[in-house]
């Protein structure tokens, strides 16, 4: 450093061969940042490099390719269609703890019991650290009865830890082929093939789902179910409200839609 505005563009060239739009976004950033820190001028700032970076947005486009909200159908079909055993058990746990609490994978995963606090409600899971919350102070999420016991969150997430002897410690954990249940803590790509499999099973192609789906399924439900704005925030954790009414916005596409209320 400094890097000259020239070797810029051309690593920004360079790299949108090879990655999306995204990617070259935090790549840009992170030139900033670092050059910020260290009291120096950004060559991102330069005019040169402000010009190919609005050409690659306009060639490549800026649009990211969003994970598939799970629907409340499919997540009901994707829960009829789990195996017995303890495998089928912690599953679909999984599925409706990561739904109803609209969970990052992260987060869905990092859940230990300690984390776990019983009400008259349902349960309450303290979320030590996420995605916005680096510095780890921590939010809480309510997670609910379900007037379904096949589809409830509490009553599936109490079976898996009775069914799996978990008194502490990691509250999802990697079930073999044979039903032994590991010590160790799920992972979050291991979280991502129990929601692809579980697709799979509905007859669904999987490709487009994740961990994320749960999420997305979750905030898109309740927008179409007219809940408000604030309250799906404050579910999901989302601090922007941009980035919250992408999901909100989807789920309203035919509730709140112009072409709908005009008699077509």
């Amino acid at each position: 450093m400094p890097a000259e505005p020239a070797t810029v563009a051309i690593y920004l060239t360079d790299l949108t061969e090879v990655a999306k739009t995204s990617t070259v976004e935090r790549r840009l950033a992170s030139i900033a940042f670092a050059h910020r820190t260290a009291n120096l001028a950004s060559p991102t700032d330069d005019p040169i490099v402000k010009a190919v970076w609005a050409g690659i947005r306009r060639v490549h486009g800026t649009a990211e390719a969003q994970a598939a909200p799970i629907t409340v159908g499919l997540l009901r079909r994707m829960i009829a269609n789990l195996p017995s055993g303890p495998g089928g058990t912690r599953d679909a746990a999984l599925l409706l703890v990561g739904f109803a609490g609209a969970l990052r994978r992260s987060e869905l995963v990092a859940l230990d019991v300690a984390d776990l606090e019983d009400r008259h409600e349902g349960l309450v899971l303290t979320l030590r650290r996420s995605k916005t919350d680096q510095e780890a102070a921590g939010r809480q999420v309510g997670l609910p009865y379900g007037s379904n016991s096949a589809t409830c969150p509490v009553r599936n997430l109490t079976a898996w830890l009775d069914v799996a002897g978990i008194i502490d410690g990691p509250v999802f954990r990697p079930v073999d082929r044979h039903g032994r249940i590991a010590t160790t803590r799920l992972s979050a790509a291991g979280a991502n093939r129990i929601v692809q499999r579980a697709v799979g099973r509905t007859g669904t192609d999987p490709r487009s789902y994740s961990a994320h789906s749960l999420r997305a399924g979750l905030a898109t439900a309740a927008a179409e179910a007219g809940i408000s704005e604030r309250a799906i925030m404050s579910q999901t954790g989302h601090r922007s409200l941009v980035v919250a009414r992408g999901y909100i916005r989807s789920g309203s596409l035919f509730r709140d839609n112009a072409a709908a209320q005009v008699g077509l």
